[in-house]
This record gives structure tokens, C-alpha cells and sequence, in this order.
């Protein structure tokens, strides 16, 4: 197996997407472009994407770190948004685009029309949630796209199965179909309940932080194979477990918890920055197969069918926001009146992404037992591939621009840092008195210097946050954080130097050098955390 192609991939889309973060086009665009533009190069393989490739290996981890980062209780107040979105929207674009898709392709078949609706319907919000956290919209708009991006591939994945059974001849009735969802969601729900508290379990009770990191990485897997096994959503499995851990990630080793942020932050890096890349490569392999509809009906068809995703969302989303409220009186109690400028953010963000592609080429060959092609399959195929492009780079470079013109009320920095000195305080005050409580005992008796060195570190901690709210240095323009940190990290650099000289003069040995680094990187970055 030649890994060349592979490890070319890997690395390019990561230098992309390093670079992108110095430009102001988002990353994923960049990575489409780029992929477009190297596909036709002499020299470049065949990067085809593979589903029992993406679905299985490259969809988990990236749902398990997209979902570990979300707040449970977040989402939980945007569920009925969330659910509207992730189920009811995916569902009407399915049967919308696959009614549009009926009408304009002469001879496609309703059944695989329908297959193309299920393909494009999920968004995939990867790229507008970032956009979301760039620019500072509302917490509650960042919050419904991601919930949505998290549960909605569940949806499609289990349409489009629906549709393919009708498609290839293998009979589906709308009871079947609507008995196949509720066992997937059913499922896939029931098995990471099942799953998620042994694993925190595992995850309390490893006492190595290398054998908890390894078991983090294979979560995603074990809760998406598992229930992948008993024909439930393997997407609803990961993330509900991801959820579960994230909620109750303070009860795991601080060590475990500062590797796996690390190593989650290069998986989701890599990952994503690789996926982006190969939408852009597939141009090729799409053409190749495209046939009878080279020119202007393929192109004709491309252009409608992207209007028609953009349009199907709209209509969905704006009654979604406000026929809820006009209909329940609870509803209109319980929750603030919505804008109209939050579903016009809702409804240009859904651009599509690999997983629409990775279902397309999911598509099976033939019908009925294998006796016939499917039909117009490498059409589908195209027209996925303009949808997903044409959503990436038309709503992805319009989204931030757009966001600006609707002028979003930006975050409240100064609210935040008050509300945080204020949890700070109050836990400061309350480990004051526990300190207390412990020095009265005798088994705990230490010398006073050393005493006093723990109520400083609390009362640094406690007045780092206040601190960020006083002027800033008139001469360098520096705020007091930032040189409290420059000076911190000065400090540590001369310690450094003399740990490295000592070293290289053989009055220490490599492996005490590694101990006493490794105590300084834990020091600096605590006094980075302290102060961001």
C-alpha cells in the first residue's frame, strides 16, 4: 500500500488550513479551492472518497469532539430548535429537493430522486459554527447550528436507506420507513445511554493518563460500531455519549484532561482540514462518470438544485421560529421573542459537507438483485458534488459579511469577565475556609511559609480575573494579564536555560531534565490558564 498519497494529503491540508487563520476566508474554503485546483495537476491520485471509509472512521471522531465540546445544558434549552432542525428540516428537504429534482430531471425515477433528497439534505455546520465563534453571534444561534449538525446526519442517513430500499426494488412503505427511524433514533439513543456511564467509569477509575487518553480515542468508535451492530444510528450513539462525558468531564484526572485536550484539538485539526481538502478532489472522479449529461443540462440541473436547497431551507426555518409561538402560549412565556435577523443566520448556514458526499458515493451500483444500473447514479453523484460546493463557497464567503451587515449585538466581554470574577470568588472564598478547616488538623499541620504560599496561589486566582478589567500599560499596551503572563513566562525561560546548561554539563541527567520541564510546562500553563 503506498501511504505516500495519503500522507501528502494530510500534510497540505494542514499547512492550508494554518495558513488560512492569517487570511479572513474561512478554512474550509481555502481547503475546497485548493482541492479543486490540485485535482487536475499532473501527477495526483485518485482521492475517491470511500463511505466504508468516512462514515465509520472519520464521522465519529469528529462528531464525538464537536459534541464533547458542546454544553449539554445548552442544548437541552434549545431542544425543541435543535429537534426541528436535526429531524423535522432534514425530512422536508428530503421529500422538497427530491420533488424538485423529480420534475426537472427528465426520466429520474421518484425513488431516486428521493435518494438525491435525503444525500444533500443535512448541513454540516462544521464551518458555520466556526464562523459563528469568529465573528461573536449569540450564544443561542451557535448553539441550535451545532446541536443541529450534531443529530441531523442521524436523520438523512436513515432516509436515505429508506429511499435506497425503495430505490433498488427491496420494498419500503412510508410505516417502514417510519419504523426504521424510530429504531434508529430509538436505538442509537439507547445504546449510548447504555454505553456512557461505564465508560465514565473506565475513565475515573484508570489511574494512568495514557490509558485514558488511549480509551478516549477509541470511544467514538466503540459507541458507533456498537450500535451499527444492532442496526440503530451510530451518530445518535457517539454523541449522546459524548455529551454524557463532556458534561461530567470535572470528575476525570486533571492530567487526563489537559492530554486529551491536546490530542482531540490535533485529532478535529487533521481531521477536518483533511476532509475539506478531499470535497475539492472529487471533481474528477465525479466528471468522469457524469456521461450523457456533460454541457449545459447538467449545469442547468446543478444551478436549480442549489436554488432549490437554499429556497427549502428558508421555508422551513422562518415558521419553524415563529408558528411555535403564535400556536403556544407556554412557549411564548417561557422563551424571548426571536428576531428576524437569527433565521436569516440559521437559514444561510446550511452549507453541506463530506457527509453528503460520502452517502452519494454510498450509492449502490445496480437494482433489483443486480440486475439492472441504477439509475442516473453518476448524475446524483454530480449533483451532490455542485450542492456541496456551491453551499461551501456561495454561503460560506457571504455568512461573516452577511453577519455584519445584520449587526448582530456582539458578546459582552466585560458581563463575562464580571460573572466569571464572580464564580471565582465565590469558589476562592469557599477553598479559603476548607483550607482553614484542613490546617486545624494535626495530621495536616504544615510550616506557616508554607501556608501562607497556598492562600496566595487562592488569592492570586481570585484577583486575576478583576485584574483584567484595569487599564492598560500606557507604554506598552499592555493590559495587566498580559504582562503578568510575559513576565511569568520570562521567568520560566530563565529557569529553563539553567535546567538545559546544567544538563549539558552532566551535573543532571536527561531524565531528571525532563522532570523538571515537565513541571515548568504545568506551571506556565496554569499561569496562562489563570489568566485567560
Amino acid at each position: 500500500m503506498d501511504v505516500m498519497p495519503l500522507l501528502l494529503l494530510v500534510a497540505a491540508s494542514a499547512a492550508i488550513a494554518a495558513g488560512a487563520r492569517r487570511t479572513p476566508v474561512p478554512a474550509p474554503l481555502l481547503l475546497v479551492a485548493a482541492g479543486l485546483a490540485v485535482s487536475y495537476l499532473p501527477g495526483v491520485p485518485d482521492y475517491t472518497l470511500d463511505p466504508e471509509v468516512v462514515l465509520p472512521l472519520l464521522l465519529p471522531p469528529l462528531l464525538y469532539t464537536s459534541a464533547v465540546d458542546s454544553s449539554y445544558l445548552d442544548l437541552r434549552a434549545q431542544t425543541r430548535p435543535v429537534a426541528l432542525l436535526s429531524v423535522g428540516y432534514v425530512l422536508f428537504a428530503t421529500l422538497v429537493v427530491g420533488a424538485a429534482a423529480y420534475l426537472i430531471v427528465p426520466g429520474l425515477p421518484l425513488t431516486a430522486a428521493l435518494v438525491l433528497g435525503a444525500v444533500v439534505a443535512p448541513p454540516d455546520a462544521v464551518a458555520a459554527t466556526a464562523v459563528a465563534r469568529r465573528v461573536g453571534l449569540p450564544s443561542r444561534i451557535t448553539t441550535i447550528l451545532q446541536g443541529e449538525s450534531l443529530l441531523n446526519d442521524a436523520t438523512a442517513i436513515t432516509a436515505y436507506k429508506v429511499a435506497v430500499a425503495a430505490a433498488v426494488g427491496e420494498g419500503a412503505s412510508w410505516a417502514g420507513g417510519i419504523e426504521e427511524f424510530l429504531i434508529a433514533a430509538v436505538g442509537g439513543v439507547v445504546v449510548g445511554l447504555v454505553l456512557m456511564a461505564p465508560i465514565h467509569w473506565l475513565r475515573t477509575h484508570l489511574r494512568e493518563a495514557l490509558m485514558q487518553n488511549t480509551l478516549s480515542l477509541l470511544i467514538p468508535f466503540v459507541a458507533y460500531a456498537t450500535a451499527e451492530q444492532f442496526h440503530a444510528s451510530g451518530v445518535l450513539a457517539v454523541v449522546v455519549v459524548a455529551l454524557y462525558l463532556g458534561h461530567r468531564a470535572w470528575e476525570v484526572d486533571f492530567a487526563t484532561r489537559l492530554q486529551e485536550e491536546a490530542v482531540w484539538k490535533m485529532v478535529a485539526f487533521v481531521l477536518e482540514s483533511a476532509v475539506f481538502a478531499l470535497i475539492g478532489l472529487q471533481l474528477p472522479v465525479v466528471l468522469r462518470g457524469l456521461g450523457a449529461y456533460e454541457g449545459l443540462d447538467a449545469a442547468w440541473y446543478a444551478v436549480v438544485l442549489f436554488l432549490v436547497v437554499v429556497v427549502v431551507r428558508f421555508a422551513w426555518v422562518y415558521p419553524a421560529t415563529f408558528l411555535p409561538r403564535l400556536l403556544s402560549a407556554r412557549i411564548r412565556a417561557r422563551e424571548e421573542n426571536p428576531t428576524w435577523r437569527a433565521p436569516v443566520v440559521i437559514s444561510w448556514a446550511g452549507m453541506r459537507g463530506v457527509v453528503s458526499l460520502a452517502i452519494a458515493f454510498s450509492i449502490p451500483l445496480t437494482v433489483d438483485h443486480g440486475e439492472g444500473a441504477f439509475p442516473h447514479r453518476n448524475l446524483i453523484l454530480f449533483l451532490t458534488f455542485t450542492t456541496v460546493i456551491g453551499t461551501l463557497v456561495v454561503q460560506g464567503l457571504t455568512l461573516i459579511p452577511l453577519i455584519h451587515l445584520l449587526k448582530f449585538p456582539g458578546r459582552d466581554r466585560q458581563a463575562e469577565t464580571l460573572a466569571e470574577a464572580n464564580a471565582q470568588a465565590q469558589a476562592s472564598l469557599a477553598a479559603e475556609r476548607h483550607l482553614d478547616e484542613l490546617l486545624s488538623d494535626e495530621r495536616n499541620a504544615l510550616p506557616p511559609p508554607l501556608a501562607d504560599r497556598l492562600r496566595t496561589v487562592l488569592e492570586r486566582r481570585r484577583n486575576a480575573v478583576w485584574e483584567r478589567l484595569g487599564q492598560t500599560n500606557p507604554v506598552t499596551g499592555e493590559t495587566v494579564d498580559d504582562t503578568y503572563r510575559r513576565l511569568s513566562r520570562e521567568m520560566i525561560s530563565a529557569e529553563r536555560a539553567v535546567f538545559v546548561r546544567l544538563r549539558d554539563g552532566r551535573y543532571i541527567d536527561d531524565e531528571m531534565l525532563r522532570t523538571l520541564l515537565r513541571r515548568l510546562d504545568l506551571e506556565e500553563a496554569a499561569a496562562y490558564r489563570e489568566t485567560t
